[in-house]
């Protein structure tokens, strides 16, 4: 079964996760607006894809931002077509121990984590409505579960839950799933400045985390890229909002 084309929208595609999504979804056959903060970051993305064969758009907006976010929305729809798959995959870390922590350092992570995923899904969903069909997915994290030095970014990945089960509850009966996938160590540009913030090399900080992992290896974007492609298949209509650990063993 040849699966429809549709207008996908990933957020923090410029690299990691959300490159390695925007490239699978486009193999699946949709079309992809690849947004990050600035659009110039988000071209390398579009260039693989139009180099793989398929078709997508940059552009730019910070996901804090209302008017910026209503603004791509508008430019996707345009450019593209209503979109109709959602990931919501933007995401900043501001690591600190709690009594160490500024009000600014919470207040962006919460903003670009938990209000990106509001303003996009809410700029978005009504295409979805229209369309008698939707999926969003949204990115939490094993850090969701709690970790030391995160209370910020703990916090806004375990608020992606709650989320997604509560559009899970309103939106099924227009057709529209939403669903969370909570990776756990993902050898990516995000992980490697925690290595280096830690004063740590890399390679001996991946192999210490990857013992610990029961698969005894790191995770990388393509792993999480799968389990998005999944979520988005005509066939996983009925699974709806589930908390998926991707994580190379099992979390609670």
């Amino acid at each position: 079964m040849t699966p429809q084309q549709r207008t996908a929208v990933v957020t923090g595609a410029a690299r990691g996760i959300g490159a390695a999504t925007a490239l699978r979804l486009a193999a699946d056959g949709h079309r992809v607006a690849v947004l990050d903060l600035e659009e110039r970051a988000a071209k390398a993305t579009v260039e693989a894809i139009e180099g793989a064969g398929g078709t997508a758009a940059a552009f730019g907006a910070d996901v804090s931002d209302r008017a910026a976010v209503e603004a791509a929305v508008g430019a996707v729809t345009e450019r593209l077509g209503p979109p109709t798959i959602l990931v919501n995959n933007a995401g900043i870390t501001k690591d600190n121990l709690l009594f160490k922590m500024s009000d600014d350092d919470w207040d962006a992570v919460m903003g670009v984590h938990l209000k990106g995923a509001f303003l996009m899904t809410r700029g978005i969903q009504k295409s979805m409505v229209e369309a008698g069909w939707g999926r969003v997915v949204n990115l939490s994290s094993v850090s969701a579960l709690g970790n030391r030095g995160q209370a910020n970014y703990a916090t806004a990945k375990a608020g992606l839950q709650g989320f997604t089960k509560t559009l899970a509850i309103e939106l099924g009966k227009f057709g529209v799933t939403a669903n969370c996938i909570a990776p756990g160590f993902i050898a990516s540009e995000m992980t490697k400045a925690t290595a280096e913030r830690l004063g740590q090399d890399w390679e001996a900080f991946r192999a210490a985390r990857a013992s610990e992992i029961p698969v005894q290896r790191a995770g990388t974007p393509e792993d999480i890229a799968h389990t998005v492609s999944f979520f988005v298949d005509e066939r996983s209509s009925f699974v709806n909002g589930q908390v998926v650990y991707v994580a190379g063993g099992p979390r609670t």
